[in-house]
């Protein structure tokens, strides 16, 4: 094959390539900017779960507290019923005032359980924010 005839043969497939109307620019360009909405996307999950994590340690540290302050409301509720029952027994008060104190007592108790539920929820959803499965048990 002569120098002449290789030019000629190879000639349009090199010019084809190299002036291709900027179809490559264009599609570099393309790529880049999968590659920026990529990265985004990506940022925003790292964010989204970084905040779901900070929610989940803030509601434990609430719930903890309103826990602990529950508990008490709850201590405090039975003794009252406790002292309720004896000043009954000794003829100081009458039933009706021990019920009431029954009602309050079952109340604070009810809250107390309300708030470990929440707790218990709060941790279950602090779990998945760290990339934790929750399977409930069968």
């Amino acid at each position: 094959m002569t120098a002449s005839s290789l030019f000629w043969s190879l000639g349009p497939s090199i010019v084809g390539t190299v002036f291709d109307g900027g179809q490559h620019e264009a599609n570099l360009r393309g790529a880049n900017a999968q590659y920026d909405m990529a990265v985004a996307d990506y940022r925003q999950t790292v964010l989204t779960a970084f905040q779901q994590v900070e929610d989940g340690l803030s509601a434990a540290r609430v719930l903890s507290q309103e826990a602990q302050s529950q508990q008490s409301a709850v201590d405090a509720s039975g003794q009252a019923l406790d002292r309720a029952m004896n000043r009954f027994k000794d003829g100081a008060i009458s039933y009706l005032d021990v019920v009431n104190l029954q009602a309050m007592a079952l109340t604070d108790s009810r809250m107390a359980v309300d708030i470990e539920k929440r707790r218990m929820d709060a941790d279950v959803q602090l779990l998945e924010a760290l990339g934790g499965g929750w399977k409930a048990p069968a």
